[in-house]
C-alpha cells in the first residue's frame, strides 16, 4: 500500500512538471522572441524618425513654388541659346579634326606640369572612368530623392543621365573626331574612342550639373548643407573640363562642345520638369496643397 502511494505521487509530480508553463522547452525561445520584438520595433521607429526629420528639413527649406518657377525659367531662357552654338562647333570640328588653337591651349595647360596638379586633375576625372560606381551613385541619389518625396526629381535624375550617355555616344559616332595624339601634345592618360564631345564633361554635367540646378531651384540657402549641396557639384562641373585638357584626353573644343550640349540638355530637362511639376505629377499631397497656396498668394 505504501509503495502504491509513492508511485502515485511520482506520477503526479511528473505530470505536473510537464504541464507547468514555467518549464516548457520552448519557453527560452518565446522569451527571446518577446525581447527581440520591442527591439526591432524600436529600430524601425528610429529609422522612420530619421526619414521623417529629413523630409521635414527638406520641406521646410523648399522655396515657394512661384519663386522656384521664376528661377528655373531664367535658367532655361539662358541655356537654350547654346544649342545652335553647339551645332556650329560640331560641324566645324568634323571638317577640321585638328585645330591650331586646340594644340595651343593644350600646350598652355600642360606647360607647368607638377605631381600635385597632375594628381588633382586625375582625381577629378577618376569617377568618370568608374562606370559601375558612377552608375551606382546616380541610382542611390535617385533613391534618396524618392525617399524624401522628391519623386519627380528622382525620375528626372535617372532620365537625364541615361539620355546624356546615349546622346554622347551618338554624337561621337556622327562627328568621328580622333583624340589628341602623342606627337602633338602630352597624353598623360591614354584612352580610346572618339573625342568630340567629351564624355566625362557630359556625364558630370548630367549628374552634378542637375544636382546644382535642383539646389538653385528648390531650396533656400539658410543651412550649411544647402551650400555644400551647391559647392561640391559646382566644383566638379568647373574642374572636369580643365582636367580633360590637362591629361591630354580631349581638345579644348571637345570640352567646350560637351559643356554646350550638356547645358542644352539640362535646359530641356528643366523645362519638362517644370511642366510636370506644375501639373502636380508625382507630387505629395502636402506639396500639392503648398503649391495651390503659393499660387493663390502670388504677388
Amino acid at each position: 500500500m505504501q509503495q502504491k502511494k509513492v508511485d502515485k505521487q511520482y506520477e503526479q509530480n511528473t505530470l505536473s512538471a510537464h504541464s507547468d508553463p514555467l518549464i516548457k522547452p520552448d519557453d527560452a525561445d518565446t522569451a527571446q522572441d518577446n525581447t527581440d520584438a520591442p527591439l526591432n520595433e524600436k529600430v524601425g521607429e528610429n529609422i522612420q524618425e530619421v526619414v521623417d526629420k529629413a523630409e521635414q528639413e527638406v520641406d521646410r527649406t523648399r522655396l515657394p513654388w512661384y519663386r522656384a518657377s521664376k528661377r528655373a525659367y531664367t535658367l532655361i531662357g539662358v541655356d537654350a541659346i547654346v544649342l545652335v552654338l553647339f551645332a556650329l562647333l560640331a560641324w566645324w570640328v568634323h571638317i577640321h579634326p585638328v585645330l591650331a588653337i586646340d594644340v595651343t591651349i593644350t600646350h598652355e595647360f600642360q606647360e607647368n606640369q607638377n605631381p600635385w596638379l597632375s594628381g588633382l586633375m586625375f582625381a577629378v576625372s577618376w569617377l568618370g572612368f568608374q562606370f559601375v560606381l558612377f552608375t551606382a551613385m546616380i541610382v542611390v541619389t535617385a533613391i534618396i530623392f524618392w525617399i524624401l518625396h522628391l519623386r519627380l526629381e528622382a525620375i528626372i535624375i535617372i532620365a537625364v543621365n541615361l539620355v546624356s550617355t546615349l546622346l554622347n555616344g551618338l554624337i561621337k559616332v556622327i562627328v568621328a573626331r580622333p583624340r589628341p595624339s602623342a606627337h602633338l601634345v602630352d597624353v598623360l592618360y591614354a584612352v580610346s574612342g572618339q573625342s568630340f564631345p567629351s564624355g566625362h564633361v557630359m556625364a558630370y554635367m548630367a549628374y552634378f550639373g542637375l544636382l546644382l540646378s535642383f539646389g538653385i531651384i528648390l531650396f533656400r540657402r539658410d543651412r550649411w548643407w544647402h551650400y555644400l549641396f551647391l559647392i561640391i557639384p559646382a566644383a566638379f562641373v568647373v574642374l572636369i573640363g580643365p582636367s580633360r585638357i590637362y591629361l591630354g584626353d580631349h581638345w579644348a573644343t571637345d570640352v567646350l562642345g560637351a559643356y554646350l550640349i550638356a547645358i542644352a540638355l539640362l535646359s530641356i530637362s528643366l523645362f519638362i520638369y517644370l511642366k510636370l511639376k506644375e501639373r502636380g505629377v508625382l507630387s505629395s499631397p502636402l506639396e500639392k496643397g503648398r503649391h495651390l497656396f503659393n499660387v493663390g498668394h502670388k504677388r
